[in-house]
């Protein structure tokens, strides 16, 4: 059976850790590991997954909750409650079903502290790790016959009905991801007409009706010239003397968001060598198989622009290609020839460099799985059997996860944003006194996950933001500040920092609220907004100049309500707690804060939400923001906004759903059938309490609450539905955690803050 291990590693040459692995979750197969009773239900799961994988189609991740409840004997004891149609819901009937969540939930806590979750979704994250393993010669090593076995069930789970797979598991098909999708099929083994209900030749045929390989977007050209299927002729350029650039200059590496620079850097090594993996027998016959006429025969230099109409969402202006086809025809012969290559070599030198910095200063595990497999590939490329790609190599399983779908690959783990949202909805249920030691451990790996360090050596030079006092997304090792991260972990702390010590454990210590709050005061806009992992400012106009076409706004960073939200209600708590440290500033701040948010709220009183989805979840973060800021229904005209949107848009079952779709269109769509989301209903709830709705007309937020209470599983769990994160407006991420925590806190609230008839009165 597989089993989940929690802050485990050796410290050695290649692996190390800032804060002994706290927060670390890696799988290992182990077959002996688990009674008859126990595989027979992850069978069970497994099965139920894949007969119902084209109705919910995120898992419910259940492989490590079956695994940590069986090893705590976990047994909910707590009677179910239903309340009736015409029922009212009783103070009792909402703290039994709140009991129950809790003590569910709690008996998924990890021992350091923080709750494991799937944080994945999108399916072009796993193959290109799958071809970089091949390339290099470590696939049976690193994809041991288990991991290949639940790496093709992902595959086939995932499989649309027309034979393609989309850009994430809620997509409709994509050349990009399904191209990749069959070329990991073959290198896992299976044949032209293989795979699980002729997976192969259903994704073959989808690729020759749309246009073959050669209308794969330009990340697919890049993978695929790497693998040796595509040639670099085809490619657009990516010259690694852009590294070189002079800082003033208005296009330059530290003007680009974080992402879309780490992204960029090992590509253009790649492109710069123009690498090429070994030619197999088996990328021959990739050859013949992805293309409609002979290989040699294809005019690569024609192709360099084409894109399958499925994959676009951010057509390339005209602007954006004229550049390209003169970096084309007049940069990259110059660049290649003599003297001008010597201008190249010293490029090369120059990105590598960075890509070594970035590396240490994540311990191997770089900003991002996307980001991780290119950077590894770069290392090995460099010195095959140097200590750089070992170091790659043990951090591999960091990015693996397993459910009941199969094994995938995540974004990077989103350990510490789910528990910084686990605890505070747990502190709302007020119920300390039956889950205090939760609490507590919850309440250490807080503490031991805040980054203790800025970037090493002239980190500006290296176009890098200080980190010393924020959190992650993740754990400490991974090391990327990210302000919204850093603002619920300060909100933690300081909410701890309030109760008793011999319950909760000590507090932080000063200097570290005080860190955290710098991170978060530096991350401001002239705009009031606060971007998310490094200043804004960069000039818009930039963004023509994205060379992707399946993801918007990505070369600059930008301001988030999300991110601005979260720091205004951790500023305004600290501010209480800590009146004399920075006052000014910090009343400075919330102020052009809360004007940010008023300024960005949409014409139908919502607010667009960059991390979820979508009107919803931006309009929970926006209302939480102006109330903690002392803005009210009756005080302030985006709240009445806000409230409007929300009134107006919740269900006839007394629920709230919205479709993933409202990321990419930018408009408000709700799900299809007038369907309800427990996840989405719990931030209009909370949105609605935030605004006092319970003093106005408490009736929304009972027609919510009893869905949610009648919705609760009969062992404490909520189901599974739609999938709930996003992130570049085109891509859905899967928080599998999200349909414990919101449903629960939405309740805490519910049951706190609305009025409701006792049985006992």
């Amino acid at each position: 059976m597989w089993k989940l291990k929690i802050a485990e590693g050796v410290d050695s040459p290649y692996l190390y850790s800032t804060n002994n692995y706290v927060g670390r979750q890696t799988w290992e197969f182990d077959p002996n590991y688990g009674t008859p009773e126990l595989r027979e239900e992850v069978e069970k799961a497994r099965q139920d997954f894949w007969a119902n994988r084209h109705h919910i189609k995120p898992s419910n991740d259940l492989l490590w909750r079956i695994q940590f409840h069986h090893e705590r004997n976990f047994k909910q004891t707590i009677p179910q409650v239903k309340v009736g149609e015409d029922e009212e819901i009783t103070y009792e009937a909402a703290t039994a079903t709140l009991r129950r969540a809790t003590h569910f939930f709690s008996a998924l806590q990890a021992s350091d502290g923080h709750w494991p979750a799937e944080n994945a979704g999108p399916l072009y994250f796993l193959p290109p790790l799958v071809m970089i393993v091949y390339i290099t010669g470590h696939l049976n090593t690193i994809f041991p016959a288990e991991h290949r076995r639940e790496i093709l069930r992902y595959l086939y789970c995932h499989q649309n009905e027309d034979g393609g797979w989309g850009f994430h598991i809620e997509g409709h098909s994509s050349m990009f991801c399904t191209v990749l999708s069959y070329i990991c099929m073959r290198i896992l083994g299976e044949g032209p007409d293989g795979g699980r209900d002729n997976a192969c030749t259903r994704a073959r045929k989808w690729i020759l009706d749309h246009g073959t390989v050669k209308a794969i977007p330009s990340w697919g050209k890049t993978w695929l010239s790497i693998l040796g299927v595509y040639e670099w002729s085809g490619s657009n350029p990516m010259p690694p003397e852009f590294w070189l650039l002079p800082s003033f200059l208005p296009m330059h590496p530290a003007k680009m968001w974080c992402y879309c620079r780490m992204v960029y850097m090992p590509m253009s090594y790649l492109y710069g060598k123009r690498f090429v993996g070994p030619i197999t027998p088996l990328i021959l016959e990739l050859r013949e198989e992805l293309y409609d006429q002979p290989y040699e025969e294809i005019n690569w230099r024609s192709i360099r622009h084409l894109c399958a109409k499925e994959d676009i969402y951010y057509p390339h202006p005209f602007l954006q290609d004229l550049i390209w086809d003169s970096c084309y025809v007049l940069t990259e012969p110059l660049l290649t020839r003599w003297p001008m290559n010597k201008l190249r070599e010293k490029a090369l030198e120059v990105t590598m460099k960075h890509i070594h910095y970035e590396d240490e200063n994540s311990r191997y595990i770089t900003i991002g799985c996307v980001e991780k497999v290119l950077c590894m590939l770069a290392c090995w490329v460099e010195d095959p059997n140097g200590d750089y790609f070992k170091k790659h190599l043990e951090r591999i399983p960091d990015y693996l996860w397993v459910g009941e779908d199969g094994m995938k690959m995540q974004s990077f783990g989103s350990q510490q944003w789910d528990t910084g949202f686990a605890i505070q909805a747990l502190l709302a249920t007020d119920l300390t006194d039956e889950i205090g030691e939760t609490l507590k451990k919850g309440h250490e790996f807080v503490k031991s996950s805040q980054v203790k360090d800025d970037p090493s050596g002239d980190f500006k030079s290296m176009y890098r933001h200080i980190s010393k006092g924020s959190w992650t997304f993740s754990d400490q090792d991974h090391g990327w500040q990210v302000s919204d991260c850093t603002a619920e972990g300060l909100k933690c702390c300081l909410l701890f920092s309030m109760m008793p010590s011999e319950i909760v454990g000590e507090q932080m210590e000063t200097e570290g609220f005080y860190n955290a709050v710098n991170i978060l005061l530096s991350l401001q806009s002239k705009n009031g907004g606060l971007a998310a992992w490094e200043p804004a400012g960069a000039s818009e106009w930039l963004e023509l100049l994205n060379p992707t076409e399946f993801f918007a706004d990505i070369v600059i960073e930008h301001e988030y309500v999300e991110c601005t939200s979260s720091a205004i209600q951790a500023l305004v708590l600290f501010m209480k707690l800590h009146p004399h440290h920075r006052k000014k500033e910090i009343e400075t701040f919330v102020s052009k804060a809360v004007g940010y948010l008023e300024d960005i709220q949409c014409p139908d009183g919502s607010w667009y939400g960059n991390w979820g989805v979508c009107f919803t979840y931006g309009t929970w973060f926006a209302l939480g923001g102006l109330a903690a800021a002392g803005k009210t229904y009756n005080n302030c005209a985006a709240v009445r906004k806000g409230v409007d949107f929300l009134l107006k848009s919740q269900r006839d079952d007394g629920g709230w759903g919205e479709s993933y779709l409202s990321c990419p269109k930018k408009e408000y769509i709700p799900l299809e059938g007038n369907r309800s989301n427990l996840v989405h209903t719990s931030w209009a709830v909370m949105g609605l309490i935030h605004s006092g709705q319970a003093d106005r007309d408490p009736t929304p937020l009972h027609r919510a609450a009893k869905l949610l209470i009648n919705s609760q599983l009969e062992n404490g769990d909520f189901p599974q539905q739609e999938i709930t994160g996003v992130f570049m407006k085109n891509c859905m991420l899967h928080y599998a955690a999200y349909r414990n925590i919101y449903p629960l806190w939405a309740l805490a609230d519910y049951r706190n803050r609305v009025s409701l008839p006792s049985t006992t009165a």
